[in-house]
Formats: C-alpha cells, sequence, structure tokens
C-alpha cells in the first residue's frame, strides 16, 4: 500500500525522524486555516502518488494568506500524470538548504533483506543518477537478525561522499529510518531529498512510504489509510471479497486455485496469443459463495471478452466450483463465454454438475492446453 507524502511524514514522526510542520486540506477553506496555523511562508503541496509534482506545478511557496488561497485553489483538482489532485499539504516552508541528499530503505527480496541506499545526489529522480553516475550511490545491505549498526551508517557515509561533520547526523538519520521501515514492515521508505540546514542538521523534506499489504492487519492504524477510491474498481471490489486480484491489460479473464496455477494459466493462455485481463486466486478452499464473488470481479471489467476456470481440486473440490459458477450465472446472466477446466477432487462429480445444468456459452476442456486454445479463440471471435 502507497502513502501519500504526508502520510508517509506524519509516519516518519512517530518515530523521532525529523519533519516540517504541516496540515492536509481537502478544500480551499482547509488549506487557509492549515496555512494560518502554521504561518507564512508556507508551502502548497499537492498529495499524489506519483513523482514529478514540482514540475507539473503541483508545489507552490505561498507568502501570504491570497497566495495561499490562489495556489491551493490551482492546485486542488489538478491533473498530473493521470492522477487527480484530491488533497494538499500545506507545510512549514523550507528553512534554507545548504545541501540535498537521498537517503532510502527497500525490501531486496534476490537478497532477502534490507537494502539501504545513500547518494549525496538528492533531489533527482534517483533513476536517472544510477544510469548516468552510478557510483554516486552508496550501497549496503542489512542481515535482519543483526539490525542496523553504528558502522553501517559510518560506511555508507564514507562511501556516498557526506562530509566528515555530517557522518553522525545521517547515521542517526538512517538509524531512524530503519528502525520505521522495521516496525511498519514497510517494503520502501524513501527520503528524497533529505536536507541539511546550515545548522548542520537533517530533516526528511519529502516521504514516499510503502507499506506491506499483508502486514496491515498487525497495524490497524496504518490499514486506515487505505483510500478506496484512489484503487482500481475491480481491484477494489476483490480486497472487500477477499480474493486476490491483480487487473492486467487483455481481455481473457483468468481464475484459479492457487497463485502457482494462476501464474501457469496466464504462461499458457499469452503463449497461445492470448492477453489475460487480470491475476485471480479463489483460494485453496473455494467455496460455491467464492466462486460467484469472484466471476462478480472478473465481469466487473468490460473489457473482458472470455473467462477462464482452471481449477485442480486439493482443498478444493470441483463439485463447489461447479455449483458455484450455476449461482453466478442465475445472478449475473453473463454474455461472454467460459472455458471450464476442472480436474481434482470431484472433477467427475463437478463436469456432470455442469453438463446437466446445460449453462449457456459454457465449454470445458480436459487440460490446461486445450482450455487456452479454446479461451484465446473464443476472446477472438472464433469458434472453440
Amino acid at each position: 500500500m502507497d502513502l501519500l507524502e504526508y502520510q508517509g511524514k506524519q509516519l516518519f514522526a512517530r518515530h523521532g525522524i525529523p519533519v516540517p510542520d504541516g496540515r492536509p486540506a481537502r478544500t480551499v477553506d482547509e488549506a487557509i486555516a492549515a496555512a494560518k496555523e502554521i504561518g507564512f511562508p508556507c508551502a502548497v503541496k499537492a498529495q499524489v502518488k506519483i513523482g514529478g509534482r514540482g514540475k507539473a506545478g503541483g508545489i507552490k511557496i505561498a507568502n501570504d494568506e491570497d497566495e495561499a488561497r490562489s495556489a491551493s485553489d490551482a492546485i486542488l483538482g489538478m491533473d498530473i500524470k493521470g492522477f487527480t489532485v484530491h488533497e494538499v499539504w500545506i507545510e512549514t516552508a523550507a528553512p534554507q538548504i545548504e545541501s540535498e541528499y537521498y537517503a532510502s530503505i527497500v525490501f531486496d527480496r534476490g537478497a532477502k533483506a534490507p537494502l539501504i541506499m545513500l547518494s549525496t545526489q538528492g533531489g533527482m529522480d534517483i533513476e536517472e543518477v544510477a544510469e548516468s553516475n552510478p557510483e554516486a550511490i552508496a550501497t549496503l545491505h542489512v542481515d535482519p537478525l543483526l539490525g542496523f549498526q553504528d558502522f553501517h551508517g559510518r560506511r555508507l557515509a564514507f562511501e556516498a561522499g557526506i562530509d566528515a561533520d555530517l557522518v553522525r547526523p545521517v547515521g542517526a538519520f538512517l538509524h531512524q529510518l530503519y528502525g520505521t521501515f522495521i516496525a511498519e514492515e514497510a517494503l520502501l521508505v524513501e527520503v528524497n531529498p533529505l536536507i541539511v540546514t546550515p545548522e548542520r542538521k537533517v530533516a526528511a523534506l519529502d516521504a514516499k512510504v510503502t507499506l506491506d499489504d499483508n502486514a496491515l492487519f498487525r497495524h490497524p492504524d496504518n490499514a486506515d489509510l487505505r483510500d478506496p477510491s484512489d484503487e482500481d474498481p475491480q481491484e477494489q471490489m476483490a480486497h472487500e471479497r477477499g480474493l486476490t486480484y491483480v487487473k492486467l491489460d487483455g481481455d481473457i479473464g483468468i481464475l484459479g486455485n492457487g497463485a502457482g496455477l494462476v501464474m501457469s494459466t496466464l504462461d499458457v493462455v499469452a503463449h497461445y496469443g492470448g492477453a489475460p485481463a487480470n491475476f485471480l486466486d479463489a483460494g485453496g478452499g473455494s467455496k460455491a459463495e467464492a466462486i460467484t464473488s469472484a466471476v462478480e470481479v472478473i465481469l466487473s471489467d468490460d473489457k473482458v471478452k472470455a473467462v477462464l476456470f482452471n481449477i485442480f481440486g486439493g482443498i478444493t473440490r470441483c463439485d463447489e466450483v461447479a455449483n458455484g459458477l450455476i449461482e453466478a450465472f442465475k445472478t449475473l446472466n453473463p454474455s461472454v463465454p467460459f472455458v471450464v477446466r476442472l480436474d481434482g477432487t470431484n472433477d467427475v462429480e463437478g463436469r456432470k454438475i455442469l453438463a446437466d445444468a446445460n449453462l449457456p456459452n459454457v465449454n470445458t476442456a480436459a487440460t490446461m492446453d486445450e482450455a487456452a486454445q479454446k479461451v484465446v479463440a473464443l476472446a477472438k471471435g472464433e469458434a472453440a
């Protein structure tokens, strides 16, 4: 789950990381009230989950009430790279800045450990720095059992070329950032820029945070930060029904039970020239009601031209899946063709249930290859 900048800063502040004072606002009047409370000059910053706000005009400095009103009125409702601004962050204007650094921690799945990155080239797109000047980025994997140690900070600061008098402050900042990363079970925490003031203090002027969705049940406060209006409608619907769903760009709806089986199904459909519209794992013990919910989610995507059910019965019983599909047809009356492959526990019973129901536009297949070929043909308007 990605957080907005101000949500990330509020999370940082809970862990003692220095951030500028600020207030969120969803209307111009709320923005003016926040600006008066904070004082002028202040920054009016668009809150969207995309970079490049400054270049798009989404960050403005207001020196008085009139400028704050004009800035918030211009930014609220602005479109930034396809994201509409529904909220602004009114923040104390940044003090004089002597230097801008970059700091981040990301979970490196390949190394199975957090990766810390530090660079003196803050305020820039880190991707550009990595491409044009990779040696400017110091990196270090942290053993999760050992945790962040003082020597980690010193090593990173030395390799990044941090000024000698800032080695300890930057090291302490990274220690706090790592503590936040671990305590909040994040996948990414990024500060760009990490500013250095004339008093040689460091502070986070920006915040980018991605939390692990699978850990939110342990962090109810963070779970409340989810904004359903900012999510894809199909993914939101699936989340509410407890389904694992990822929307893709194709036109063939996919449902399977088990992540490995669904991934294999996506690959086989693509192999035969099809384009999957989604990844949907109905789970290892899918009951009839779960299948009905899954069909509703898949068909809510207007791009879907055909649907492939690929079920291997282990814990899941194929007769339950067949009954769920029949109930879904009664409720939803789908107009697109379905291809159903049932194999495993009670597969004979499941196929008989479907045959007896004689559902319109439902085709059966004995193997995954056959099912994929049929659904691709049907999506293209050809005979299965």
